[in-house]
């Protein structure tokens, strides 16, 4: 038996299940926030030991990135995405966790082969994509005369 895409389509709204949408946004909407709140709270007490607000903003993303390793490392970023979902997201943390992710998975294959070619599976469209769009970007405002 043959099934038509429109049916098809039903069939497996169906089956699939019904996910709370509101529950999901406040979940991303608390854990994003929770994330954020921590960068704050870093900014804070980096500025609060009397660095420079340029060193006190690097430090953040140093210590956020190392944070959401060490969590993917230890299996609890993963836990945390699987409940949070899109809250995971917020770009620092987000991004570190999908270098680091892959790299924990391949790094049985070897040190090049598995470790270093494997990292950026996901985060690599991400850098090409946003590169790309960046220079589109850069040469539109420069043609337009606003650079």
């Amino acid at each position: 038996m043959q099934t038509k895409p429109k049916q098809y389509r039903r069939m497996t709204a169906d089956a699939s299940p019904r996910s709370p949408v509101a529950l999901n946004c406040l979940k991303a909407f608390l854990t994003g926030g929770a994330i954020c709140t921590a960068g704050q709270f870093l900014w804070e007490r980096f500025e609060g030991m009397g660095l420079p607000a340029d060193t006190a903003r690097g430090l953040v993303s140093v210590s956020l990135i190392f944070l959401s390793i060490l969590l993917t490392a230890l299996g609890v970023y993963d836990r945390l995405a699987r409940q949070a979902g899109a809250g995971t997201l917020v770009p620092i943390t987000g991004f570190a966790n999908a270098v680091a992710a892959p790299a924990m998975e391949f790094r049985s294959e070897g040190l090049v082969p598995g470790l270093a070619a494997k990292m950026f599976v996901i985060a690599g469209p991400v850098l090409v994509y946003g590169t790309l769009a960046s220079v589109i970007y850069g040469v539109i405002l420069w043609a337009a005369g606003l650079l």
